[in-house]
């Protein structure tokens, strides 16, 4: 997975015709700022709002995805964001001149092909990941369950049974977004003839052809009905062929209808409004199920934020260990106080402390009931904070970290051996002249157990000038 946000760096044109209005329509894909993240703009109407790809505005979930705000709406959307998902591109502005993308061969492989005709413009922003911190579980009738549970990266799973015998269940995985290109972006939509038929019974699909859906054909056909596919298809030669479709087009892939389910997913929960670090398990997902859990899970994050603890997985290689940690810091035990550091940035850090009952400082603080002392938590902070600023310089070893001011410190909880300290500071300004005003908190588990503001210049050693 990437680490900083994209987006294009040039404009992307596509032409096509919308599936249910069969109305002409370009879409073009514009680059866009950090923090844009995806929006919608129709340009065929005057003052029409941008819409953002937030489950929020979703309006519609009848066979695709709409969006709609202030009465203005987008149809079918989920194949457009799930070849930006797919390419990881995060910011773009997607301008239409019609109130539906189009639908080409019913798959996002063509709007993929289209995004790989510019580079990726890598912007100087870390990507904003959600990362699952815990099982998320979401339950409709009929047996359709979304799960999202925590993972080191975003892999999908998805298993579909619509209790055909020519379908039948069918599944598929994906392990890693930088597979979605070759496995899973040319899957195309597909459903089954009596829904085909209900469908252009009520003027819908007008913008069907004949290679942008599967047909899968689950009753007798009557030669009747096979001249009125020949007109609608413009194919003298319609067929059911003997793995149960219409011949309108070969299957790609022997899982295609499970492939494109997995496609849905993605395009879908792109509505979540940030990339996702974890796995998510569908079984008979739909649009309906995708958007409303796309909807808990915005949920989820907004308490999150109330409560922004850093996401730890001891089991994660960590980005300085304590041999890296002594690289750049003089202190040794007794007074080295961190243990390792997982996240590092321009911006900010996080590292993390294991208190045991083996600490020098437990011998004479409180001996019958062992507490950390709150001076060490605030120099474990500080030491964390000095990674931080010695990450600006080239040469770290050659510099020291003198703390000048610490204010606002506030103690929530106390500390006791067993606990897992993790400190996470941001810097409250940039650094200016070696100097680094810092903004940090200290957690165990998901609390707040001490926060403060720190400032910090860097200075480099006499004796190493």
């Amino acid at each position: 997975m990437q680490d900083k946000q994209t987006t294009l760096s040039a404009p992307v044109e596509v032409k096509g015709t919308g599936l249910h209005t069969g109305k002409k329509v370009c879409l073009r894909f514009l680059p866009a700022e950090a923090d844009h993240g995806y929006k919608f703009k129709r340009i065929d109407l005057k003052e029409a709002p941008v819409i953002p790809a937030d489950a929020q505005y979703v309006s519609n979930t009848d066979r695709s995805t709409s969006l709609e705000k202030d009465g203005v709406e987008i149809q079918t959307v989920e194949h457009v964001l799930a070849a930006l998902v797919g390419l990881e591109i995060d910011n773009a502005l997607i301008e239409v001149d019609a109130s539906e993308t189009p639908i080409l061969d019913g798959s996002a492989a063509p709007f993929v092909e289209a995004l790989k005709k510019v580079e990726k413009k890598t912007l100087d922003k870390d990507r904003n990941y959600y990362r699952v911190k815990s099982t998320h579980k979401f339950q409709m009738e009929d047996g359709v369950e979304i799960v999202l549970i925590p993972n080191d990266k975003f892999e999908v799973s998805v298993m579909i049974d619509f209790g055909s015998k020519i379908l039948g269940s069918q599944s598929a995985k994906l392990s890693d977004i930088q597979d979605f290109e070759s496995e899973i972006a040319s899957s195309r939509t597909f459903c089954f003839l009596h829904e085909l038929e209900t469908l252009l019974e009520h003027g819908l699909i007008k913008g069907g052809e004949v290679s942008n859906a599967i047909v899968y054909v689950d009753k007798v056909v009557s030669d009747e009905e096979i001249g009125r596919l020949r007109s609608v298809f413009n194919k003298e030669e319609i067929q059911v062929t003997p793995n149960g479709i219409l011949n309108n087009l070969e299957l790609r892939h022997s899982n295609e209808a499970a492939r494109h389910k997995l496609l849905d997913v993605i395009g879908d929960l792109a509505l979540i409004g940030q990339p996702i670090k974890g796995k998510i398990i569908a079984t008979k997902p739909g649009h309906a199920a995708n958007t409303a859990f796309a909807k808990k899970i915005k949920e989820v994050i907004k308490m999150d934020k109330k409560n922004d603890a850093p996401f730890y997985d001891p089991s994660a290689e960590p980005v300085l260990d304590i041999t890296g940690i002594m690289a750049r810091l003089p202190h040794r035990p007794p007074f080295l106080l961190i243990d390792k550091i997982i996240e590092l940035s321009e911006e900010h850090v996080v590292g993390v402390k294991n208190v045991t009952m083996n600490e020098y400082f437990f011998e004479g603080h409180f001996p019958g009931a062992p507490v950390m002392p709150g001076v060490l938590q605030v120099e474990a902070m500080a030491q964390c904070g000095g990674i931080l600023v010695l990450g600006t310089v080239p040469d770290p070893e050659n510099y020291l970290t003198y703390f000048l001011k610490i204010d606002k410190v506030r103690f929530k909880r106390k500390v006791t051996p067993g606990d897992t300290l993790v400190f996470s500071l941001k810097l409250a300004s940039p650094i200016r002249r070696g100097l680094c005003h810092m903004e940090g908190k200290a957690y165990v588990g998901n609390q707040v157990v001490m926060e403060a503001e720190m400032m910090a210049q860097i200075v480099k050693e006499k004796n190493k000038e």
